[in-house]
């Protein structure tokens, strides 16, 4: 059996709408489950960092305590709308500086579990030495 079309219709049946109708929902579907597939990743196997604000004033850092999972890695987002100030968790060879009045970032993964306690590195009044802040390490 011999086509009886054009060759004008058979560019138009594979390059024009037809085609189009075809492809059009293969693509978007081939896009959707893609965007599904990454919607229902955790944050954890994908390897974002959990990001954490800690602000450091005259004499506490706020929040006090943080709970973090071993081996998700994180990145605590420090702001002093004062003095200078530091902070140092020895056990865990960590050690940022915040300038006054300005923001630093402390990036690390957790490797061990357990309590870590931090203080402030920078010498900033009469509270400096009570200015603590504690880190949960979990399974």
């Amino acid at each position: 059996m011999r086509s009886t079309l054009s060759l004008a219709d058979r560019k138009f049946l594979l390059h024009g709408a037809p085609v189009k109708r075809r492809l059009i929902p293969f693509v978007s579907s081939t896009l959707l489950f893609c965007a599904l597939g990454l919607v229902g990743r955790s944050a954890e196997t994908q390897g974002v960092s959990k990001q954490v604000e800690v602000v450091a004033t005259r004499f506490a850092f706020t929040p006090a305590d943080i709970t973090l999972k071993k081996g998700q890695p994180v990145v605590l987002l420090l702001k002093s709308p004062d003095v200078a100030h530091g902070l140092r968790f020895r056990e865990l060879n960590l050690d940022v500086k915040i300038p006054a009045k300005g923001s630093a970032e402390m990036r690390f993964t957790p490797n061990k579990n357990g309590d870590f306690v931090g203080h402030c590195s920078v010498f900033c009044g009469s509270g400096h030495g009570a200015m603590t802040l504690t880190l949960h390490v979990v399974e």
